[in-house]
């Protein structure tokens, strides 16, 4: 990954929300490459059930800024030592359906195991980032959304896990400012409001 690329974005900033939110994006180097840690969370959670997501949630009033929610937040899911991350660079913050905005900062991590720390983690797993920038495991579809209105929606597909929603939309932004990644110029379908989501992430919103 490009960190220099990364660290040179100025990202947007979105203050206007209910709430506001920091995830940690982390970047592990393996011996065979570098790979993409995700939490999968827990099936009794209200918002998300299921779904792949970066280790992160809500500020709390003793959190001095967004980088201490995000990295309190990863200790607290994960383990993570706010110490041992070297965070390189911020993405553009995202509103959320659930009225947040939320805002990522980019990683370096230790390759060590991570395991849930939080009832609200129910799997770590870090995926290869050679397989996540392999476009045969990629699609994206176009969505007139009740929420956003005319969206892409983007889905990782890489050892059983399939990433997609909130999580996909700052990890393709990863992809353009660190990465020869190239999202195809265009969507490999279109869908209305009301057609149903790939089989795949089906389960996960019903």
């Amino acid at each position: 990954m490009d960190f220099d690329r990364l660290a040179a974005h100025d990202p947007v900033v979105v203050d206007d929300e209910q709430r506001e939110a920091a995830v940690v994006v982390p970047v592990v180097s393996q011996t065979d490459g570098e790979g993409i840690l995700f939490t999968k969370r827990a099936d009794h959670l209200q918002d998300h059930p299921g779904q792949m997501s970066f280790p992160g949630g809500g500020r709390e009033p003793e959190d001095d800024d967004l980088l201490d929610t995000a990295l309190r937040e990863a200790n607290e899911e994960i383990g993570l030592d706010p110490q041992a991350a070297h965070v390189v660079g911020r993405l553009d913050d995202i509103r959320t359906i659930t009225h947040y905005s939320v805002r990522p900062f980019v990683g370096r991590i230790p390759d060590r195991e991570y395991l849930p720390s939080d009832e609200e983690v129910a799997e770590v797993v870090v995926l290869p980032l050679s397989e996540l920038t392999n476009l045969d495991n990629y699609e994206s579809e176009h969505r007139d959304h009740p929420h956003y209105g005319e969206i892409r929606l983007h889905f990782f597909y890489v050892n059983g896990y399939t990433v997609w929603g909130a999580t996909a939309r700052m990890f393709v932004q990863l992809l353009e400012l660190a990465t020869d990644w190239e999202m195809p110029p265009e969507p490999d379908r279109y869908a209305g409001p009301d057609d149903e989501l790939p089989e795949s992430v089906r389960d996960e919103v019903s």
